[in-house]
């Protein structure tokens, strides 16, 4: 490797080939682990310029659909295993309702991408990070399934794979001992598409979730943000999420 190539790799991408090299991981031809792990190319690195984010408007959310879970679940994999207090749950809708104004909103709740994501403080081996775009991942390669992260999410977006997986997208790697979560569908991100969700409820003519760079004044995201007022959940902790929500 170059020395010019060697400088474009961050430091996820390093844990992963150093995780390859020493635990004799076994790649199919022609398959790096850096493009699995659902990185950019080194020399595509991620800076803080971007700043992705959610806004979901609740007002088109409909109760009972759940395009959005289904599209997560067949994007990245995660299969019912029999055992449905502990699948993994990347995405789930929420069902919320004022008491005083007896108004019901469908409330889709992932991983709200934190500006200052307590599971990254808390986790033993940095496998927990934020990259400098705001996007929040899990390197399974240094997790040890310890879930320190998973007490320490508000949101409670984290899961712990307790099954085998097979069958995989090669896209978006699951272990057995690790701890995951949503991922904004990072992989897709860094091909300049939208998250699996965001795409299906678009599909589908709901257009309830908007994706993009909210430091750019000019995307769609960040002109409704500045044109209509949005609400962060648990906007007291100051975690400075990603995510905001339009209607509650």
């Amino acid at each position: 490797m170059s020395a010019e190539e060697n400088k474009g790799i961050d430091r996820r991408g390093f844990l992963a080939i150093s995780a390859a090299a020493l635990g004799g991981v076994a790649l199919a031809p022609g398959i790096r682990l850096i493009e699995i792990a659902g990185a950019r190319a080194p020399d595509q690195a991620v800076t803080n310029t971007v700043r992705w984010g959610l806004l979901i408007d609740t007002n088109k959310c409909a109760s009972g659909c759940t395009d959005c879970v289904a599209a997560c679940a067949s994007e990245n994999g995660l299969h019912a295993t029999g055992h449905p207090r502990t699948d993994a749950q990347w995405i789930r809708k929420v069902e919320l309702k004022d008491l005083r104004s007896g108004r019901a909103h469908s409330v889709p709740v992932m991983c709200q991408h934190c500006e200052h994501p307590p599971c990254v403080d808390v986790c033993p081996t940095g496998a927990s990070f934020k990259r400098a775009d705001g996007i929040v991942l899990v390197d399974r390669h240094t997790c040890i399934g310890c879930r320190y992260c998973i007490l320490a999410c508000p949101y409670k977006a984290r899961s712990f794979v307790h099954e085998e997986h097979t069958d995989q997208n090669p896209d978006v790697p699951r272990g057995k001992g690790c701890v995951e979560g949503c991922t904004l569908c990072v992989h897709r991100v860094d091909r300049d598409q939208q998250p699996a969700c965001v795409e299906a409820c678009t599909k589908a003519d709901h257009n309830a979730m908007t994706f993009g760079d909210l430091n750019d004044p000019k995307s769609e995201i960040a002109k409704r943000v500045a044109q209509f007022p949005t609400t962060r959940i648990r906007a007291d902790l100051r975690l400075g999420t990603g995510v905001h929500y339009q209607g509650i």
